[in-house]
């Protein structure tokens, strides 16, 4: 057995405890009936776009190993909405999760286990014991080592057990849409009736929709629970063809229709270009494929995808160059090289910038803002230096939380839906496309609520879409909130104006007049499966239901100086990338930033004093931690072999801590921890 499984001090893995389980058929199960089967448990939030990248790099590991391998998700919720039931069992679905979860609302197994981030995984071998703390994304590689070891020591020890797992499919949401992202409004002359005269199959009713279409345009909706996209009459109800075979999956090819061979994978936000760009690049759409990490583009005039940016891989698994220097900036400017050569992360909206002559992207698995040049084929990174937060500024400095939502303005500014900071943040485009980054609402990573009043003190949760209204004022897609808001920048106030939706992932100006005189909102509401119209009330709601911050345990420190080690152990077969130096990396800030008296900033190494005030009562510790490893054993002179594979392991922590004089003067984080 190799020394990644071999323990020094053994420790049996906690009970799993927790309110209620999902895909398990409506049993409980526990680690009794687990034993000897390995175990993983991925501790996880579906707000959290780290957690659902580990969710896609596991599923070819859960197929491999499927009679030996069991995976648990511990759902540990982050915002107030995550803690709903009904939302959890929405997004199990959502996601195709096909393993087992438990539900753990009041963090009871996530405190068991010492869970720090989301998202943590934790192996527990088939006699019960834990033997790894892995933190973050990136894993996957290190796992396809471990797991063998394991089944090769259990199995000689006869330990292993062979055989099914736990796993219950629940029944499947069946309608037009399953879990839609975002919708685009195709005018007059557009769509894809216009080229070629389809509907929904030769009716009556599909021609005379067709005909409305030709007059009136039509809406592209991205079907991600389907994996396709559909273009529907402005009834939001009659099919006019779809895009994509509705597989999950990735291929390029003809899109339209029953014969689609083209596949997506989860596709979120889509964009028509000008008129005349499209004409030179020849497609109409650009497409975010989420999954996929790629740009996909569709032309419908022959319904064909195609492939614009991306490489397929995950640009957070890539060693480089997502690094900051020691005064926290990043890199901003053109990505060399072809395009379809770029590693792209969950990109999730788009939107046309007409100051930056360019589609600009909402890159939600870096926390960053890039762009896309349709006719060179040039990919650039904006905005954000790869840190996850909220931080204002110089575009190399600034930082995002999961950038969910664009919208340009008449003035040519983007203004971005910033999840997970639950923010609204806009770039502030000069004429010479020299950007500056700004926050409109949002305080931070952990603070969210429903409160209305002036922007500073008001409060959203998790949202994922925004438009600009014809005032010039702000539409928000409040998701979590269930609500649509508005952010009036002339005042610096913020209203409430419709409640009682389903996870709306998207929010558009409709000026049709489809269904009335008055420009109507048009909602995606995600959880509902349906696209609706909302009007825009005369008079605006207030409402105050509070600010909430994310409650995790605080760990008790002393004040004055406290010693921090992040635990990183390269995987079998892995070797620490040092090549150009250390490759590993600190970055550690706090809230307050009175915490923290010294020890803060950028720097090369996993260890590092800190020096905490005694005038603070609490706070955050706000850490990042990189490390770089490569494939390959060593040639003989112990380098790393050319042209081997590495990865980047990341993650981002923020821990709540407690000043006492008792506390711990020592902090340990795993972000790979080997027992």
């Amino acid at each position: 057995m190799s020394e990644t499984v071999r323990t020094h001090a053994r420790v049996r893995a906690s009970e799993l405890v927790g309110r209620n389980w999902l895909n398990t058929g409506g049993k409980s199960l526990d680690l009794e009936a687990l034993r000897g089967k390995i175990v993983l448990l991925d501790f996880w939030t579906f707000c959290c776009i780290n957690c659902l990248h580990v969710l896609d790099e596991l599923r070819p590991l859960e197929e491999q190993y499927s009679d030996v391998l069991v995976t648990v998700g511990v759902h540990s919720p982050k915002f107030e909405h995550e803690a709903d039931p009904v939302a959890l069992a929405a997004a199990v679905e959502r996601y195709e999760i096909h393993h087992p979860v438990l539900d753990d609302p009041e963090l009871e197994t996530w405190k068991a286990y010492t869970a720090r981030a989301w998202p943590t995984l934790v192996v527990i071998d088939p006699e019960g014991y834990i033997v790894a703390h892995l933190s973050g994304e990136g894993h996957a590689d290190g796992l396809a080592v471990l797991i063998p070891e394991l089944i090769a020591h259990h199995e000689a020890k006869g330990t292993l057990h062979r055989g099914s797992g736990p796993y219950v499919a629940p029944e499947p949401t069946s309608g037009t849409l399953r879990f839609p992202g975002k919708a685009l409004f195709l005018p007059p002359g557009r769509g894809s009736t216009a080229s070629e005269g389809t509907s929904d199959g030769g009716t009556a009713s599909g021609a005379a929709a067709a005909g409305s279409a030709a007059s009136k345009g039509s809406w592209l909706v991205t079907d991600t629970g389907h994996h396709r996209l559909v273009e529907l009459a402005t009834d939001f109800h009659t099919v006019l063809g779809t895009f994509g075979s509705g597989s999950r999956g990735y291929s390029d090819g003809p899109a339209a229709g029953d014969t689609a061979a083209a596949r997506f994978n989860e596709p979120q936000g889509l964009v028509l270009l000008p008129e005349d760009v499209a004409a030179k690049a020849g497609y109409d759409v650009v497409i975010a494929d989420s999954v996929n990490h790629r740009l996909r583009g569709l032309s419908l005039a022959d319904g064909k995808a195609s492939t614009l940016a991306g490489s397929g891989v995950q640009r957070l698994l890539e060693a480089g160059p997502a690094r900051v220097d020691e005064d926290a900036a990043g890199f901003t400017g053109a990505l060399g090289g072809h395009p379809l050569d770029v590693a792209l992360s969950s990109p999730w909206d788009v939107v046309w910038s007409r100051k930056l002559n360019a589609v600009v992207i909402a890159m939600a698995g870096t926390h960053q803002i890039f762009s896309f040049d349709p006719i060179t084929g040039s990919v650039a990174i904006v905005a954000g230096n790869g840190l996850e937060g909220l931080l204002d500024g110089a575009p190399h400095e600034a930082w995002f939380a999961q950038p969910s939502g664009l919208a340009e303005d008449a003035d040519g500014n983007i203004w971005v839906a910033d999840s997970e900071t639950s923010a609204l943040r806009k770039l502030v485009i000069d004429d010479d496309g020299s950007v500056t980054v700004e926050s409109a609402i949002g305080k931070g990573l952990f603070d969210f609520g429903f409160r209305d009043g002036p922007a500073a003190e008001a409060r959203l949760q998790h949202p994922l879409g925004v438009t600009v209204l014809p005032d010039g004022s702000v539409a928000i897609a409040d998701t979590y909130n269930g609500a649509v808001r508005r952010y009036d920048p002339a005042s610096g106030t913020v209203s409430t104006l419709a409640r009682g939706l389903l996870e709306p992932s998207d929010v558009i100006v409709d000026h049709t007049h489809s269904a009335g005189s008055e420009p109507l909102l048009v909602v995606v509401e995600a959880n509902k499966h349906q696209v609706v119209f909302v009007p825009i009330p005369k008079e605006a709601q207030q409402v105050d239901e509070g600010a909430v911050q994310t409650h995790r345990p605080k760990s008790p420190v002393a004040p004055g100086p406290v010693e921090l080690a992040v635990r990183f152990t390269a995987p079998t077969g892995q070797k620490l990338d040092d090549r150009w130096g250390d490759p590993t990396q600190l970055k550690i800030s706090s809230t307050p930033p009175e915490l923290l008296v010294s020890g803060g900033g950028t720097s090369v190494g996993l260890l590092r004093t800190l020096e905490l005030s005694p005038e603070v009562a609490e706070g955050v510790l706000h850490i990042t931690a990189r490390a770089a490893a490569c494939d390959g054993p060593e040639t003989e002179d112990g380098e790393i072999p050319d042209h081997a594979a590495c990865h980047l392991y990341q993650q981002d922590w923020g821990i709540p801590v407690v000043l006492q004089r008792d506390g711990d003067r020592e902090l340990v984080l795993d972000l790979r921890g080997m027992d």
